[in-house]
């Protein structure tokens, strides 16, 4: 996974910033140092037990402040840019079943898109929520619908209707946005203020 979110615009996009990745030798060796200082059952533990705990604890609140801001700044982007906000209303549940749980976690996508939608919706904006059924099958150029569901894995969409070839994120963007009755045409990165009519992501 490198991106949390994938929109219609290259420029509006969000990396995967990895914060918990980074944080996982500090995380470790604190959670080491807990381990050979466990106190007997009962026991409330010594001091360096007590510091090694508090170490972890400060550790994880600031991957969750980091992971937090970097949703909020981006949503906070995208609502600037846009006034017609299409939302995939997916459950992140599902990714807790895959291959790509931990790095789903890491990268709080039920959070980023939380802070999306209130943002948008704080700012007037037109936030819309698309059901997530086949937005992966169906083709934005024609509109044709695949036989089979892509594998996670493979990240190119070609349409075997009319030969449509796009990253597999940047055509369910799309699609996204013609189920929410937008055309996608034309949309990206621009700012509502230099065009019209308002814009789409």
């Amino acid at each position: 996974m490198k991106q949390i979110a994938t929109t219609t615009s290259d420029a509006h996009d969000l990396p995967h910033a990895q914060h918990g990745k980074a944080a996982t030798r500090k995380l470790a060796r604190y959670q080491r140092m807990m381990a050979r200082r466990k106190p007997g059952k009962g026991l409330p533990g010594g001091k360096g037990y007590q510091a090694a705990k508090k170490r972890v604890a400060r550790l994880y609140k600031k991957v969750a402040r980091q992971r937090q801001d970097t949703g909020r700044k981006w949503a906070k982007t995208v609502v600037r840019d846009h006034d017609r906000i299409a939302v995939e209303d997916f459950r992140p549940k599902f990714l807790a079943r895959s291959s790509m749980a931990r790095k789903a976690a890491d990268a709080a996508i039920a959070a980023t898109k939380r802070a999306l939608i209130e943002m948008g919706r704080k700012h007037g904006r037109d936030v819309r929520l698309v059901h997530p059924a086949y937005t992966t099958m169906d083709c934005a150029h024609c509109g044709a619908r695949a036989k089979h569901r892509m594998p996670l894995p493979e990240r190119t969409y070609t349409c075997i209707a009319c030969g449509f070839v796009s990253p597999r994120d940047k055509n369910s963007a799309r699609v996204m946005l013609l189920r929410a009755g937008w055309n996608p045409d034309g949309v990206e990165g621009a700012s509502p203020a230099k065009a019209l009519p308002p814009q789409a992501a």
